[in-house]
């Protein structure tokens, strides 16, 4: 009953394998360097607008492409978030934005 079995064929490994130096793991994260696709902006702005707290404005803190500015926002249209001050804050330069 002993049946010879046929042989496992493996490749042969003819370079170095160092998988574990080349990849680079850490927790810290640089805000800097973390953007978020527009179309978040504009859910995120969209979940502001229809909240049960949104009555008329909303006091957000907006992280543009060059600055972080503080906000009183009462609307928006396609492509302009409107401000208290009657400013226009366009869209696709918002980074970020948070209610305060």
């Amino acid at each position: 009953m002993d049946k010879k079995l046929p042989n496992v064929f493996h490749n042969k490994i003819e370079k170095k394998l160092n998988n574990n130096s080349e990849y680079y793991y850490s927790s810290e994260i640089k805000k800097d360097e973390i953007s978020t696709p527009n179309k978040n902006i504009r859910k995120t702005i969209t979940e502001i607008f229809s909240s049960p707290n949104y009555i008329y404005k909303a006091n957000v803190i907006i992280k543009l492409k060059n600055k972080e500015i503080e906000k009183r926002i009462i609307g928006r249209n396609k492509n302009y978030l409107i401000t208290m001050d009657n400013e226009t804050i366009p869209i696709d330069d918002i980074i970020d934005i948070k209610r305060k």
